[in-house]
């Protein structure tokens, strides 16, 4: 079971580490009492939201055979203007890079990975509507 453990730095500096053993700094902006020193919340919100996706659409494009070279998500999210300022719309690029690759096996793995795999996705879903669109820069 995963836990994770919080410890106050200074004002709104956190350092977090979970079962991984890995610790991650949390910051937020001067303003409310922070240094500006690392990533905040809800920015480590889309980390994780990227990081399921990828791993999972990396692990079924192996599992396709697709050729692939290299691959990017650019994440872009709105919040609400009120408190809390939950995320509102979260939209997803796949940018896949290689030789002849095949379209259609790339927007499966996506869609895979958002509807059914990537658990993050479906927590996300649950409040806040997330749209996925691939783009194919094939280089040969």
């Amino acid at each position: 079971m995963p836990e994770v453990k919080i410890q106050q730095v200074k004002g709104g500096t956190f350092a977090a580490r979970g079962t991984s053993n890995h610790w991650t700094m949390i910051d937020v902006s001067k303003k409310v009492g922070g240094q500006e020193a690392a990533s905040g919340p809800m920015e480590m919100v889309l980390f994780g939201l990227g990081g399921c996706t990828g791993i999972d659409v990396e692990t079924m494009l192996k599992k396709m055979k697709v050729p692939l070279e290299n691959f990017e998500i650019d994440i872009h999210a709105e919040r609400a203007e009120e408190h809390p300022k939950i995320f509102t719309h979260i939209d997803m690029t796949y940018h896949f890079y290689g030789k002849d690759l095949p379209l259609k096996k790339l927007e499966r793995a996506v869609k895979l990975s958002k509807d059914t795999y990537c658990s993050v996705s479906a927590m996300l879903a649950a409040t806040v509507e997330i749209t996925a669109k691939v783009e194919n820069h094939n280089t040969a």
